[in-house]
Formats: structure tokens, C-alpha cells, sequence
């Protein structure tokens, strides 16, 4: 670390409040900016230039600000040992032994950061699940190299890598410093464009004329207005937090006064503490995707209506997507953008067999994935379990309810709708405050209890929701919507089939079907008999015998 760096962080988190090394962690973001500018003005023709400035750059802040040694070295052994996996060992195993190899280090340091006990202290491990992600990307760009054209998707030919990149090349993109500590990710095939400009080639048959302005001879479109309005408004929502945070917080909600306030109060509360913890996440989110903006890999081509460049090809959030969202899926795709965008194409879609649909296993895999990517707390579990019933409520109740705000035709709202639109928003707001409480106490013990202070009014409705779902009443909704609507009924598509958010099981029923489904074919392909009994009648099975105990036990206990 540099002599004295402190000094100047010491004096003015006495001011604001906050910890020394979140104000390094934002002076870090905010440094990023100029630099990233010199960054994008070094010469196109010399990338091992740009290479060996963002490396340079990305050590001075692991180093320079952190005084991170362990930290470097756990980087540096992550993108070691995967470019040697992905090198080295061949065969279809080898994306996945790269995959447990990031995942295994990286709940290492996610013990020890939880062992430590130190919120306010910044460690590696926000850059390592940056890290993970994007190593994990890069191990199934170069299995995708090696494969038939007609076995890859569309989205797996654009991003595979016919060849290893070069050490520099891939050091610079593990290095990245505008995205290196908080993100956000991106593929190899990304950096490997922006790198050598190829990602601003205007495509075939574009006017040069409407072409983005940019710089004398200089590929990189500007990018400077575009850059300053995601810094303002990330430097916007970091001062919020920091005003807000005093007076909506967890210690607000485990105090002794947050019992006197009646209940809506609390929830009040309650819903506000989530909101101004958000808040942390969009001021950061929003300053690294601007300093990536200004940097110019960002960049995602022209806006075919305005005929401007655009500049979301990195965007990890969308404040008013989540704020303003009506339904889960909503809420949670406009959460970490990113993340939903690896957990989809690379544990998602890659544990499912060629030619099947993703089912329980896909959903399983990618459930168990996201939560140990974001650590071992209890109260992680808590809000993805609870999130995942939450899904499942929300699918089915728009299906059941929203037909009837909808005009038959399903082109316009009944005049009721936009009270159903205020409703809906209202409920997935307040449900999902009282769902990631757990995520922001994270202990058991205090999850409950804040849990318990407003009666646990989201499990009671979420559980009451899903007793109706196996009541005669569903069909009678379903007769309803049906005979309502003038429109042909709808397949499921291939892009619902193949959505995630987060890793959170969409509909736990249809997945609990799924499971069964799966295990008897795989019973069926090692036995080779037809006499096993299919999956309708294990499920019948399953579900008496958990009738039959669950009587029993009842009995028993009276």
C-alpha cells in the first residue's frame, strides 16, 4: 500500500460515516474514470499498450489502495490455473473441472471472509465472484472452439474462441481495472473486439454517414456524456445511501423501539431498509459501467431507431425496472444483469442434454450454483428458498387473475387495470423487502426475528396462496380465463423454457414433476425395462406416502 494513502480516507469517512475502505472502494471507481479516458485515447494499433495499462492499473488498486497481497495472489492463481486447465486438460470434462476449481477457491475465501466477521472491510472475494464468472465463461468460449458449428447455438458461435488468446492478451482481461473489483463481467470475445476495435465496425450496409462521432482517426465512438450521466447518477444514489442509511437500517429493525411502532409502520421500515441497501448497489453498479462506458467496451452498436450509438452492452442494473417491477421476474432480471446472463448460458443451458428441454436438473444445478456464489450465510438461503415459492405464486397468479383486466382480445386493459398494475406492484415490493431481509441480517437468529416483527406476513401469504393452488378453485380459474379469452391458446416458448433469474426455481411444483421425470428415465435406461412404473404414477406414490406419514404423524402427536 502506498505511505499515508490512508490519511485523507481516514479524515473524511469522519465526516460521512462511512468506513475507510468504502470510500477507497468509491475513490476507486471514481479514479477509474480518468484513467479509463487514457485508457481509450492510447493507440488502436498497439493493444499490448492498452494490455499493460489496465494490468498496471489493476495492481495499483489491489496493492496501491488495498495493500491486497493475498488478494493479488488468489487473482492471480485463479486466471493461472484456469488458462492451464483450459490449455491443458482436453475432453468434455474440462469446462467443469475448471468450474469447480473457481467455485472450490472461491468458497475458501468465502469462509474466511465470514470467519473474519468485517462488513465494512474490503477483501478479494467481490473481485473473485467478479472473477469467477468470467473464467468460468472463458473455459466453455474454448470447449466451444473445439466443437461441430452445427452442435453450438447462435449465442455460443459468437462467443467461442477457435484458440487460447495470448498471456497478455488474457492477463489484460483478467485485469480489466474499470469492472476489475465490483464488475461488471463480461466474455473474453468482448475484450478480444473492443481490443482490437472490431466491435465498432459498423455492419454491412450501414450508411457512413450515421456512423457514431468519434475522435480524429480513433475507431472508439465518444463516449464522455453518455460516461458522466451513469457517474452522476451512481455518485446520486452512493450519497442517498450514505444520508439514508442513518435512519433506515438493520439496527433500526432489531431495536427494542421498532416494537413500539405498529405494524404497518414497521413494514414501512422494513421496506425502506431494503430500498436504501439498494441503494449501496446502484450507485456502485452504475460508476462501473460508466467508467466501462467511457472506456468504450461498453459499446453495443447503433440504435437502429435513433441512429446514436448505444452503450448498454455491460448495464448490471435497472433501478426503476426493479423499483417500479409488478411481478418477480421482473424484479429479479433487473437485478444483477450479469449474473443472470452467466447462471442462464453457462451453468443453465450447459448442464441440460442436447436436444431436451431444461427441467429440474437445470434448475437444481443452477439454484445451488447461484447460492454458493454468493457465500455460506444463512440468510442467503433464506431469501432464495422463500423467493423461489414467491415465483411460483407470482407465475401462477398472473395467469389466473391478470386475463381479467384484460380486454378478451388481450390488446387492451379493462378500466380496471390500472388498479390491478398498483396492486401488483405494491405486493411484489413488499413481498420481496420481507424476502431479502435475510439477505442484508444474514444470520438466522436475526432474520427471524425481524421476520417475526411483522408476523411473517409474507411466508403466511405465499403459503396460503399455494394451498388454493391445489384446490379445485385454480380450475375453476383456469375455466374462467379460458372461456374469456378470444385469443388461441399460447405454447410455452423456448425462451420461457429456457429462463432464469438468479438461480431461483421458477415453479417448484412443475420442477418437483420434472424430477420425477428424469429419475425414472434414468431408472428405465440402466434397468432396460418398460415395467417400471412411469412418472404419473410415482408422483401418486410419492404424494400418498406423504399423506400417509403425514396423517400418521399427526395422529401420533395428538
Amino acid at each position: 500500500m502506498i505511505p499515508y494513502i490512508n490519511i485523507p480516507f481516514d479524515y473524511v469517512s469522519g465526516l460521512l460515516g462511512a468506513s475507510t475502505d468504502e470510500l477507497k472502494l468509491i475513490s476507486s471507481f471514481l479514479i477509474s474514470y480518468p484513467l479509463a479516458a487514457v485508457l481509450k485515447r492510447l493507440p488502436d494499433d498497439k493493444p499490448w499498450l492498452k494490455n499493460v495499462f489496465s494490468i498496471s492499473v489493476g495492481v495499483f488498486f489491489v496493492i496501491g489502495l488495498f495493500d491486497l497481497w493475498g488478494g493479488l495472489f488468489t487473482l492471480t492463481l485463479d486466471a493461472v490455473a484456469t488458462y492451464a486447465i483450459a490449455a491443458y486438460i482436453q475432453g468434455p470434462y474440462m469446462p467443469w473441472i475448471g468450474f469447480v476449481w473457481l467455485m472450490g477457491h472461491m468458497s475458501v475465501s468465502h469462509i474466511y471472509r465470514q470467519m473474519i466477521n468485517n462488513p465494512s472491510a474490503v477483501d478479494i472475494t467481490g473481485a473473485q465472484m467478479v472473477m469467477v464468472m468470467k473464467l468460468n465463461a472463458f473455459c466453455w468460449n474454448v470447449w466451444d472452439g473445439k466443437q461441430k458449428q452445427a452442435d453450438l447455438t447462435d449465442a455460443q458461435k459468437e462467443r467461442m474462441l477457435t484458440g487460447l488468446p495470448s498471456a497478455l492478451d488474457y492477463a489484460g482481461f483478467v485485469a480489466f481495472f474499470p469492472s476489475l473489483m465490483a464488475g461488471p463481467a463480461f466474455d473474453y470475445v468482448d475484450y478480444h473486439r473492443w481490443l482490437n476495435t472490431s466491435m465498432f465496425d459498423l455492419p454491412p450496409g450501414t450508411d457512413p454517414m450515421k456512423a457514431p462521432v468519434t475522435r480524429k482517426k480513433r475507431k472508439i465512438p465518444r463516449s464522455a456524456t453518455p460516461a458522466m450521466l451513469k457517474m452522476a447518477s451512481g455518485l446520486g444514489w452512493i450519497l442517498l445511501f450514505l444520508q439514508m442509511s442513518k435512519y433506515h437500517n438493520p439496527q433500526v429493525i432489531l431495536s427494542d423501539k421498532y416494537m413500539t411502532y405498529n405494524f404497518f409502520w414497521r413494514v414501512y421500515h422494513l421496506h425502506m431498509m431494503n430500498f436504501v441497501t439498494r441503494m449501496k448497489y446502484y450507485g456502485v453498479w452504475s460508476l462501473t459501467e460508466g467508467s466501462c462506458i467511457l472506456s468504450g467496451i461498453g459499446y453495443q452498436g447503433i440504435d437502429q431507431k435513433t441512429g446514436k450509438a448505444r452503450w448498454d452492452r455491460l448495464t448490471n442494473i435497472k433501478p426503476a425496472g426493479v423499483e417500479l417491477a409488478q411481478n418477480s421476474h421482473a424484479y429479479l432480471g433487473n437485478w444483477n444483469i450479469n449474473t443472470n446472463h452467466w447462471l442462464r448460458n453457462y451453468i443453465y443451458l450447459r448442464v441440460t442434454p442436447k436436444g431436451k428441454k431444461p427441467g429440474f436438473r437445470a434448475s437444481m444445478a443452477t439454484f445451488v450454483t447461484s447460492a454458493f456464489w454468493h457465500g455460506f450465510e444463512p440468510g442467503y438461503y433464506m431469501t432464495f428458498v422463500l423467493a423461489s415459492f414467491i415465483q411460483n405464486v407470482a407465475k401462477n397468479a398472473r395467469r389466473l387473475l391478470r386475463p381479467f383486466f384484460i380486454a378478451p382480445d388481450g390488446k387492451t386493459g379493462t378500466p380496471y387495470k390500472r388498479y390491478y398494475d398498483i396492486a401488483t406492484w405494491l405486493i411484489t415490493q413488499l413481498a420481496f423487502s420481507f424476502t431479502t431481509t435475510p439477505f442484508i441480517l444474514l444470520s438466522i437468529h436475526d432474520s427471524m426475528t425481524a421476520w417475526a416483527r411483522v408476523y411473517f406476513y409474507c411466508v403466511i401469504g405465499v403459503t396460503a396462496c399455494s394451498v388454493f393452488l391445489v384446490t379445485p378453485g385454480k380450475a375453476y380459474l383456469q375455466k374462467q380465463v379460458k372461456a374469456r379469452s378470444s385469443r388461441p391458446q399460447l405454447q410455452r416458448g423456448e425462451s420461457q423454457e429456457g429462463d432464469v433469474t438468479l438461480g431461483v426455481p421458477s415453479e417448484p411444483g412443475r420442477e418437483f414433476d420434472e424430477m420425477v421425470d428424469e429419475i425414472m428415465e434414468e431408472v428405465k435406461r440402466r434397468q432396460g425395462s418398460g415395467t417400471v412404473p412411469d412418472g404419473m404414477e410415482l408422483r401418486k406414490k410419492v404424494e400418498e406416502t406423504l399423506r400417509s406419514k403425514t396423517g400418521q404423524g399427526k395422529g401420533k402427536e395428538s
